[in-house]
């Protein structure tokens, strides 16, 4: 086949300032020695710029509708509803790898809003305390409508770690992940710094267990007058019970999504959980016989007379730790103190925990050191730590920052067939509340007034092995971490359970009978 080409140009009157060009082509084919009849086109520069004005605006109009169109899928169910729902945990998913680990990083549209202040938080506590209090604050926020400056961590407290946010957690993660409900900021703008620097700000700290009505009324005119406020207080300023779903679905989002720790303590974790499960299931079990916490209870059962005096002093010398007089064992048979090694081996092995499993120990230093643990790797010889796992060189960047180590044991605990705390503090109830959304994990939360008083029995030669056993199985044959719901007393509200050892409201869980 041969095409020929022919174009002929011509001009019509060369002087007038209107003059268009004429282009005329004609066209002729030759197709198997046959020649079709050739056309002539003829177009004019005036009408190829209308056409092109035409297809620009065509394109300038589609490129609208697509984008009105994305937000509209935003913002839709925004307008019917106040509150944009909030992931929820898939139906007893048990993952892979580390709980926490996220294989994806497409994060959501940006939520747009009217910017009613800037929230500066310092959080207080350890790190898990300082965790549930991050989540509060992001919810406070969002139902605001405010900014929020990435939290400041406690460096100042009795555990005095310079962890910085970064250092423990992904802050890029943290930010854009939460980008569809609040806006967050690694710093105030500059102007804001300014005023800061001057003192042109509000600081106080909230009312514990506050509903959302007390932020509303009391907090955000503060804000909406003065720009930067500072919440110099974070830890149980957020109510339990009484909230809005969403407030409480967003608090579990922060939570299980958008708290992720940093790839190095992420990489560790993961590190020990492969170590640990190559020798078949294990146990975590949080022995909270630290010094700290002893100390600061005043639970002294097993130390020696020089023991007891120094935790004695220690708690007199910390000004953060209020109670001073206390009587261990009043406190002890309240079910107040933490388990001693002794007395956690011995209910073990009531309830039947095979003396071959492997024990992972998440804590920090045992007071006592080896001597008090002799009794319990005795019993359960297959105990590891952090320390006894990895190499010094592992944790060369860990040590002294007891809140990365504690991330560490965190993260190991999420992955256990077994969790079993001594004590129901921070760590305890967070940890659960986590395994609960993972898919109701076994987690042994142990009744310790209950123990306590079975153990002296038993002690006393009041009960027989196999009676104190089977009384230790039946106290505890409903506290292995099932669903339930949270147990509310209004006017109590820290005797009441927490609301992040038992997110009902997030969970998948058919009705507890």
């Amino acid at each position: 086949m041969m095409v020929s080409k022919m174009c002929r140009v011509g001009d019509e009157n060369e002087n007038e300032s209107r003059r268009e060009n004429e282009v005329y082509c004609d066209l002729g084919v030759n197709y198997l020695g046959g020649e079709s009849k050739a056309k002539l086109i003829r177009v004019s520069h005036g009408r190829m710029k209308l056409w092109t004005l035409r297809i620009i605006t065509t394109l300038l109009l589609w490129t609208c509708i697509i984008q009105l169109v994305a937000i509209g899928e935003v913002w839709g169910p925004r307008l019917l509803k106040s509150w944009p729902s909030c992931s929820s945990p898939p139906n007893f998913y048990i993952p892979p790898n580390l709980s926490s680990l996220q294989s994806t990083n497409h994060f959501p549209l940006k939520r747009v809003y009217e910017n009613n202040g800037y929230l500066v938080v310092s959080c207080n506590g350890g790190l898990n305390q300082m965790r549930a209090a991050i989540c509060d604050m992001v919810a406070i926020a969002r139902y605001l409508n405010i900014t929020l400056i990435v939290p400041e961590l406690d460096k100042t407290s009795f555990w005095a770690d310079s962890s910085d946010f970064e250092d423990i957690f992904d802050v890029d993660h943290f930010i854009s992940s939460l980008r569809d409900e609040v806006r967050i900021l690694k710093e105030l703008p500059p102007r804001l710094k300014r005023r800061v620097e001057l003192g042109m700000f509000y600081e106080l700290p909230p009312i514990s267990w506050s509903n959302i009505s007390y932020y509303r009324h009391q907090i955000l005119p503060l804000l909406k007058k003065h720009k930067v406020v500072h919440l110099n207080k974070t830890d149980a300023r957020l109510a339990n019970n009484g909230l809005p779903l969403e407030i409480q679905k967003l608090r579990c989002k922060v939570n299980y999504s958008a708290l992720r720790f940093t790839s190095q303590i992420e990489d560790l974790g993961r590190k020990v959980v492969e170590m640990l499960k190559k020798n078949g299931p294990f146990l975590v079990l949080h022995l909270r016989y630290e010094m700290d916490m002893l100390s600061f209870s005043g639970c002294t059962k097993g130390c020696n007379t020089d023991e007891v005096n120094e935790l004695t002093m220690m708690r007199y010398a910390n000004p953060w730790w209020k109670e001073k007089i206390i009587d261990p064992e009043i406190k002890r048979k309240e079910g107040l103190c933490p388990l001693t090694p002794e007395e956690t081996a011995l209910v073990l092995t009531a309830l039947g925990i095979d003396k071959n499993v492997q024990i992972y120990i998440a804590a920090g230093e045992i007071y006592g050191g080896e001597r008090r643990l002799r009794s319990l790797s005795k019993v359960f010889p297959n105990l590891v730590k952090k320390e006894t796992l990895l190499e010094s060189s592992d944790l060369m960047f860990f040590r002294n920052h007891s809140s990365q180590m504690a991330a560490l044991d965190y993260l190991v605990s999420m992955e256990s067939d077994v969790f079993v705390p001594t004590y129901d503090g921070n760590m305890a109830k967070v940890v659960e509340g986590h395994r609960r959304y993972l898919g109701f994990k076994k987690t042994i939360v142990l009744d310790r007034r209950v123990l306590v008083g079975l153990i002296d029995e038993y002690r006393e030669g009041s009960l027989s092995w196999n009676e104190f056993s089977s009384s230790v199985k039946e106290a505890h044959a409903n506290r292995m971490g099932s669903p339930k719901n949270r147990v509310v007393i209004s006017d109590k509200p820290k005797e009441e359970d927490y609301f992040y050892s038992n997110p009902q409201e997030c969970l998948q869980m058919a009705k507890p009978l």
